[in-house]
């Protein structure tokens, strides 16, 4: 009989699963019991193998197991199997930097996707905007799951490019769903600080730079997290920027300014004719290709608000497609913009 300790070891059928892939894998192991060890092996090698989609049935009809008696294990592993997906990312997270990324700073992008599926058992189904449909004046909804990923930015040697690997995924469910099921109710950026803090402690000697979207330029999500690391998202045109808060005078009267004087929007800088633009050539864009883009010189640290919230902040101005970077600054004085502290 089977041991269905996680330390326990049963070779899975060689004619199903090469045993290198078992070797392969061998890191991922002790998250797993005997049995479902087995199945996740030939999930894998099925996975790798299947054309179109990738789901559990094409998987096991690869694989030979389309008539398997007991197929709704395979099914079970994804839905009812005891085992820890956030250990799974953690050891998966610190087995690509040891391989691809020892040292040096680690950049991570974090962005959501939906999944578009229709059913009435898909639990955690939401209505989203379509982002691939929806454009700025057509707004197309669609059905399914919203996820959060987060994706580590390694060299890859033998493509001579960057990849982004996925580490990390998180359910996102709609505020809808919550509210029908009794759950709090958690957003987009309350999912994101909470990766992004688990993220920092699983590499806590490491520096982390997160590249994001301006679906995360919120500021409570860069006030909890600028403490521990670097976050670069787009700005609004319409953000609200501000000088620093001037240094109390002696004997001044009042309380303390928590913020300068209001600074041009970006909207009008970038309409300024006065505007200094300089042009830089970025390597990799999509499909490896260079691309020349007119960029702003960096501005120094300023302060955003909206409802007494104040984020220091360096960004600079991209002129060709109109959007703005913010570097959110972090206190250990990184700058993906290229100062120090």
């Amino acid at each position: 009989m089977a041991s269905h300790h996680p330390g326990a070891t049963t070779a899975p059928d060689p004619q199903l699963v090469p045993p290198i892939l078992a070797i392969w894998l061998s890191v991922f192991r002790p998250c797993f019991t005997a049995p479902v060890w087995n199945r996740i092996l030939v999930l894998v090698a099925g996975a790798m193998l299947a054309p179109g989609k990738r789901t559990v049935t094409q998987v096991l009809r690869v694989m030979g197991l389309a008539d398997e008696p007991s197929f709704r294990r395979y099914h079970e592993v994804l839905s009812q199997a005891r085992w820890d997906g956030q250990a799974v990312a953690r050891r998966l997270l610190l087995y690509i930097i040891e391989r691809l990324l020892p040292d040096g700073e680690v950049v991570v992008g974090i962005d959501d996707t939906i999944e578009r599926r229709w059913g009435a058992r898909i639990s955690a189904r939401g209505i989203y905007r379509d982002p691939v449909r929806s454009s700025t004046g057509h707004f197309v909804k669609t059905s399914g799951l919203r996820w959060l990923s987060l994706m580590v930015a390694v060299p890859i040697p033998w493509a001579k490019r960057t990849w982004a690997l996925p580490f990390l995924t998180i359910l996102a469910p709609s505020a809808r769903w919550s509210e029908a099921n009794g759950k709090r109710h958690k957003t987009l950026t309350t999912w994101a600080r909470q990766a992004i803090l688990q993220t920092k402690r699983w590499l806590p000697n490491r520096r982390l730079v997160f590249v994001a979207d301006n679906g995360f330029a919120a500021l409570e999500l860069l006030a909890a997290v600028r403490g521990y690391v670097c976050m670069i998202t787009r700005l609004r045109l319409d953000a609200s920027l501000f000088r620093p808060a001037p240094k109390r005078r002696p004997a001044q009267r009042g309380r303390t300014p928590l913020k300068g004087r209001a600074l041009p929007k970006l909207s009008a800088v970038l309409k300024n004719k006065k505007t200094v633009w300089t042009s830089v050539v970025i390597s990799q864009w999509y499909n490896a290709q260079q691309r020349r883009l007119l960029v702003a010189p960096r501005v120094k640290p300023k302060g955003m608000h909206r409802h007494r919230t104040l984020v220091p902040c360096r960004y600079c101005a991209g002129a060709e497609c109109g959007r703005r970077l913010m570097a959110h600054r972090c206190p250990s004085g990184l700058d993906p913009l290229g100062s120090g502290p």
